[in-house]
């Protein structure tokens, strides 16, 4: 043992076995640094993020169709300040998920990168995804047009017919996607429209059974929606309502609106039940003289007729009016005659003036007059009849139309 330790060829042989371990030991330690620096960034080096990187697919897209992809991932680059900017800045890399090669199902699979320069590391996040991979199918759908709002259309406007342009769309998906499709719609919203919709662009929305709305691809995603809107009207008679009783003493002798017809404007099924309008009820408790009044107008649910809040009513009353002791004045009686009254027992009695109210209403008192003609009557008990006097246009009435008298 101690010839082979002065023996140079054995020292040189030992010497090369501790290099050789040595380096060993170095390589599998710089290996595992480097698995390391690929998961934890180097504190020692620059890093920056860049959110919203588009993740592409690699696949068959005309066999398949993929879901749980997110649309974006966030991209950590880590490195010398002078590559580092420069990636960031141009953004020269792409992001992928490789599904080549996979058959239908779900798969958890990493999200990959190509064109970062090797002097970089790249740290993605999420760096792994669940996927689902299905066949591929396509189907054309004629599209439904709804309508938002329509329940803020103006009043008395109507919603006659839509169309779209093109009339369906093609809808591309996995077949189980497809297979559950059951209604296409186009969105529009009528709050306020007053004319017909041309060509508005809306989305294309795709629903199952039960109204869920489905993922899927539709070609064109958007259409050019015409709506049809008018605002359909109905010339028909104004009829004046009442309600209540006059007070005592007057009559009503006429009641009209000064228009015979208006013009409703409504929804068709509106109007078919619209035959006449009339106004609002007139309490005719509160009547006491002939004039005109505005009324408004007794409009049914969502009927309106512009400019026509009211309408002028004219109303005639006729009026019967009671004027109490009006004077008997006796004419003709000869000299030294004198006049008793039997019955009535004073030389006065009612009249009853009855007429157009706004006639009646000018009638004083002093504007009647009743007499009694004595000429030719002697001594004794008599009845005479007596002549009344009043203004004309009305009608006059006295309480007796004979009077009984004594002479002596």
């Amino acid at each position: 043992m101690d010839n082979w330790f002065k023996s140079p060829w054995f020292v040189r042989a030992i010497s090369l076995a501790f290099a050789i371990a040595l380096y060993v030991f170095v390589q599998v330690e710089m290996d595992q640094y480097q698995n390391e620096s690929r998961l934890l960034p180097n504190t020692n080096a620059d890093i920056q993020t860049i959110e919203n990187v588009p993740v592409n697919i690699r696949i068959n897209e005309e066999k398949y169709v993929v879901s749980g992809v997110p649309e974006f991932a966030a991209v950590s680059l880590e490195g010398t300040t002078g590559t580092l900017t420069a990636t960031a800045r141009n953004q020269n890399f792409d992001i992928y998920v490789d599904l080549e090669g996979l058959k239908p199902g779900t798969h958890t699979v990493e999200l990959k990168h190509t064109g970062v320069p090797k002097e970089l590391n790249v740290y993605i996040e999420p760096k792994t995804i669940e996927v689902t991979i299905e066949q591929r199918a396509s189907r054309d759908f004629a599209i439904a047009v709804d309508y938002i709002n329509q329940d803020k259309l103006p009043e008395g406007y109507q919603i006659d017919s839509s169309q779209t342009e093109p009339k369906q769309v093609t809808i591309t998906s996995s077949k189980e996607i497809i297979d559950q499709i059951a209604i296409v719609k186009a969105f529009v919203d009528v709050a306020g429209v007053e004319e017909t919709i041309d060509s508005r662009e809306v989305p294309v929305k795709v629903y199952d059974a039960r109204g869920n709305e489905l993922n899927a691809h539709v070609e064109p995603p958007s259409v050019n929606v015409s709506v049809q809107i008018s605002n359909p009207s109905k010339t028909v008679p104004v009829s004046v309502a009442t309600a209540g009783e006059l007070p005592d003493g007057y009559s009503l002798t006429s009641i009209s609106a000064n228009m015979d017809e208006v013009k409703v404007f409504a929804t068709s099924e509106t109007l078919q039940n619209i035959e006449e309008i009339s106004t609002k009820k007139i309490d005719l408790a509160d009547i006491t003289e002939s004039g005109t009044i505005n009324v408004g107008l007794a409009l049914p649910d969502g009927a309106n007729v512009p400019g026509k809040d009211a309408v002028e009513v004219t109303v005639e009353l006729e009026q019967s009016k009671i004027f109490k002791n009006v004077p008997i004045s006796t004419e003709n009686l000869p000299d030294g005659q004198d006049v008793t009254f039997i019955d009535p027992e004073s030389p006065e009695m009612n009249l009853t003036v009855t007429g157009s109210q706004s006639k009646v209403s000018e009638i004083s008192k002093d504007d009647l007059s009743i007499t009694l003609d004595a000429a030719g009557l002697g001594n004794g008990e008599h009845e005479v009849s007596v002549s009344v006097d009043g203004p004309g246009d009305v009608d006059i009435n006295s309480e007796f139309e004979q009077v009984a008298i004594e002479i002596s």
